[in-house]
């Protein structure tokens, strides 16, 4: 045997060496993986082989999602996971996973949505990173971490709704409505839609405030949003505009049955019997999306809000 071939024989022994210490490492990490873990939401530690495609984990990242044991496959490749990732989130996932691979990236880390078995979402937060490379410099071992951030995605999101909801009638606030009215031009230019929206202001609303109170003001306000959101489609949106102004957005609507929509709920308002003995009527206006910016499409509804106050309020005007 020349010395050529001795090296190859030693190479060969130590890769092979290399892939018994893995194996026993995997097993080892199993025997981690199947304690108790203590932290809030912690699924546990994974490792992932990459030339055999082998994932090691704590069942605990598969029950969570409603799977007993007994249905978790002797042996689990990297696609039993990705496999049940939310179709938004997927490529997203599979880009940060090979840009790590790649050596662009030092770890892997996101946050994305996967089913559970009764085909709900769960929110997982993953994170984990290269531990261990072959002779040629390839990776062939990950190992990371994963947390249920389920409970954690949904309070951010009853905080982000309180952040868009006015406080007393419940419905979308001035900064929501502007938004929504903002991604529903873009839509409406996308699909080569019409949109309208109607701006209304309460009649002698000030005077409702100065003889029988701020309470009883309230109570208007709050049942004027009742009866608009009990009126309107449920792809329209109601907000408060500020003080006693208010509007809907009809998104894919034209002027016309935008103003049918709007004309129900001034009737609706007219005719409602309000606490504190009051009767109220509300004045609109409605405009239909042309090429001008959001910002100039609620100016041309203001101006047509104050002819319908001009010409002797409970009643709508249009373009």
């Amino acid at each position: 045997m020349n010395d050529y071939e001795k090296r190859i024989e030693a190479l060969e022994k130590k890769l092979n060496e290399v892939m018994e210490l893995n194996q026993q490492l995997i097993t080892e990490k199993q025997q981690d993986l199947n304690l108790n873990y203590a932290w809030t939401g912690n699924l546990g530690q994974w490792y992932w082989h990459v030339p055999s495609n082998k994932v090691t984990f704590n069942p605990l990242k598969i029950t969570v999602l409603g799977y007993s044991e007994s249905e978790i496959p002797d042996e689990v490749s990297y696609q039993y996971f990705t496999d049940k990732l939310h179709p938004e989130d997927y490529e997203k996932a599979m880009q940060i996973m090979r840009d790590h691979l790649q050596g662009k990236i030092p770890v892997y880390e996101l946050e994305y949505r996967i089913k559970a078995k009764d085909g709900s979402y769960r929110w997982y937060y993953d994170r984990g990173k290269i531990t261990q490379y072959d002779e040629n410099n390839k990776p062939t071992m990950l190992a990371g971490i994963v947390f249920d951030i389920t409970e954690k995605k949904k309070l951010e999101e009853q905080l982000s709704e309180l952040s868009f909801t006015d406080g007393l009638t419940k419905v979308k606030n001035h900064r929501a409505l502007l938004q929504i009215l903002e991604k529903t031009a873009r839509l409406s230019v996308a699909g080569n839609e019409s949109f309208c929206i109607a701006l209304f202001d309460l009649d002698h609303f000030k005077k409702v405030n100065d003889t029988k109170g701020h309470v009883c003001g309230d109570m208007v306000l709050e049942n004027i949003a009742r009866i608009m959101k009990d009126n309107v489609r449920e792809k329209d949106t109601v907000g408060r505009y500020g003080g006693e102004e208010f509007m809907v957005i009809y998104p894919s609507t034209h002027l016309q049955e935008a103003v049918i929509l709007t004309e129900t709920i001034r009737e609706k308002i007219e005719k409602f019997q309000f606490p504190c003995d009051v009767s109220a009527t509300i004045s609109a206006g409605v405009c239909e999306s042309d090429e001008t910016s959001t910002i100039e499409l609620i100016r041309k509804a203001d101006t047509l809000l104050y002819k319908a106050k001009n010409n002797g309020r409970n009643r709508i005007e249009s373009c």
